[in-house]
This record gives structure tokens, C-alpha cells and sequence, in this order.
């Protein structure tokens, strides 16, 4: 027998301390390791910005020559595998939430694929009239800045000010980083966007690790 069967709450306060600790026992058992989101997509962006950096720096520097659509690629299919990544650690950890958090979740993931893909269609018009310098710029702003808003949106539903956050210094990150100009923005995006994701991660995974 457990010991709420053996010694029954003293009163309502005790009970309702006990639901409020199974309430964040189960929200614990549910929600994924915070490394498992953080860390694919801190990676991406940590590998893949610093290597457009890398090619393509301030002024048209190259700091390490390699073919110009190699960090293309390879930030592309290291976003695609952070989303895959994502997606089915999610997945996995929600499999049995239905009713209302479900649709939200549902509906969340939906913006995220309507969102990029209208961005793709947009940007795509107007791109040819720019620069390649100007183009990247302009597509990584955008794609940035919409990753953001969006980080916002999700910390808006489900009340979670780490997520919102997130997208407030996303967005933060993104001004500067278009202020200083091309080839600074991806460093800036590497470090303080892919770098501080890793960082976060971690953080709150040694406070899951204090808590339990």
C-alpha cells in the first residue's frame, strides 16, 4: 500500500498539496527530456550557422574554403534532422494526451509547416532581384525571425515563459544580427541562438534532476 493509503490527508490543504504533486509528477512522466528538444536543434543551428559563417563571412571572407553549397546542404539536413528528431520525441512523449491539449499540439505543428511553407512561396519571388549576399540574409532573417514569433505563440498557449523567451531572444538575436549585416548574422544566430539553446537545455535539465 502506498502511504496516501495509509495515512489519509489531515485536511483539505493536505489534499490539495498531494493532488498539485501528482499534477507535476505526471506533467514530469510526460514532457520530454529538455536535452531532446535543445540539443538537436541548439546542434543545427551551432554546426550549421557557424559553417555559413565560415564560408561566407563579412564582406564576401571565406575562413575556411569548401564549395559554396556545402553549408547550404548541410544546414538544411541538419534542420531536417533536428525537426525529424523533434518530431518523434513529441511524438512518443504525447502519444496518450488526447481531448484538448492534443488539437492544440495538432494545430501547433500545423502553423509551423503552413508558416515556412508560405514563407518558402514568398521569398521566392523576390529573392532573384537581390544579391546572393542580400538573398541569404534575407532568406535566414525571415526563417529566424517567423522561428521566433512562433516560439512566442507556442509559450502563449501553453503558458510556458521558457518557450516564450526563447522567441523573445530569438527575435532579439535576429535584430542584431541583420543590423550588423551579412555574414555576421549567421555567427551571431550559431553562437547566441544554437549556443544558447544547448545552454538552455542543459540548464533545465539539471533543475528536472534537483526537482526529482
Amino acid at each position: 500500500m502506498s502511504n496516501l493509503d495509509e495515512h489519509p490527508p489531515a485536511g483539505p490543504a493536505e489534499t490539495l498539496r498531494l493532488i498539485e504533486e501528482q499534477r507535476a509528477a505526471a506533467i514530469r512522466g510526460l514532457a520530454p527530456h529538455p536535452m531532446a528538444f535543445f540539443g538537436p536543434w541548439g546542434l543545427a543551428w551551432l554546426l550549421g550557422f557557424g559553417v555559413m559563417f565560415l564560408r561566407f563571412g563579412p564582406d564576401g571572407r571565406v575562413f575556411l574554403p569548401m564549395p559554396d553549397w556545402l553549408p547550404v546542404v548541410l544546414l538544411f539536413v541538419l534542420l531536417a534532422a533536428a525537426a525529424v528528431a523533434s518530431g518523434v520525441i513529441a511524438g512518443r512523449s504525447y502519444r496518450h494526451v488526447y481531448g484538448r491539449s492534443a488539437v492544440q499540439g495538432a494545430m501547433y505543428g500545423l502553423a509551423w509547416f503552413i508558416a515556412f511553407l508560405g514563407m518558402g512561396t514568398t521569398l521566392g519571388r523576390f529573392d532573384s532581384a537581390l544579391s546572393d549576399a542580400d538573398t541569404g540574409l534575407l532568406w535566414a532573417t525571415v526563417a529566424i525571425g517567423l522561428t521566433g514569433s512562433l516560439h512566442m505563440a507556442g509559450g502563449a498557449i501553453w503558458r510556458d515563459r521558457t518557450l516564450f523567451g526563447l522567441g523573445v531572444w530569438t527575435i532579439a538575436i535576429n535584430i542584431v544580427g541583420t543590423a550588423i549585416g551579412s555574414g555576421w548574422h549567421s555567427l551571431v544566430i550559431s553562437l547566441a541562438g544554437g549556443g544558447a539553446m544547448l545552454v538552455l537545455g542543459l540548464v533545465l535539465w539539471a533543475r528536472t534532476r534537483a526537482a526529482t
